[in-house]
């Protein structure tokens, strides 16, 4: 009975693994094209704190990543330490909210690529 739909499901299931693992390349090279690595890393701090940390710190708290949006735009000072993040104007609203998503799905570990 549930055979007919097999196909269905591993193809479903092949498509959100895709979509996930473009996703997670996606934010690296956003992250890369507005120069976020020059102070984050992926998975070590740098200048600023790893963005898997920053991660772990926000999932699964409400209105996290448009907080996290605003602070990449805003900047902020004393959240992580003695050095302040400058604000950076120059990064789109939506894509300041893409890298932020992107910055949240890494709460359970590394991306798949570009680390």
């Amino acid at each position: 009975m549930y055979s007919r739909f097999l196909p269905a499901l591993f193809c479903l299931a092949g498509l959100l693994w895709t979509s996930m693992a473009s996703g997670q390349v996606a934010g690296v090279d956003l992250a890369k094209a507005n120069n976020c690595l020059a102070c984050h890393q992926v998975d070590k701090k740098r200048v600023g704190p790893a963005f898997n940390v920053i991660a772990q710190r926000f999932t699964g708290q409400e209105g996290a990543e448009a907080y996290l949006a605003g602070a990449i735009r805003n900047g902020g000072r004393g959240r992580w330490g003695a050095v302040p993040m400058p604000a950076q104007p120059q990064v789109s609203s939506a894509d300041a909210r893409l890298l932020a998503a992107w910055i949240l799905s890494l709460a359970g570990g590394k991306p798949a690529a570009n680390q």
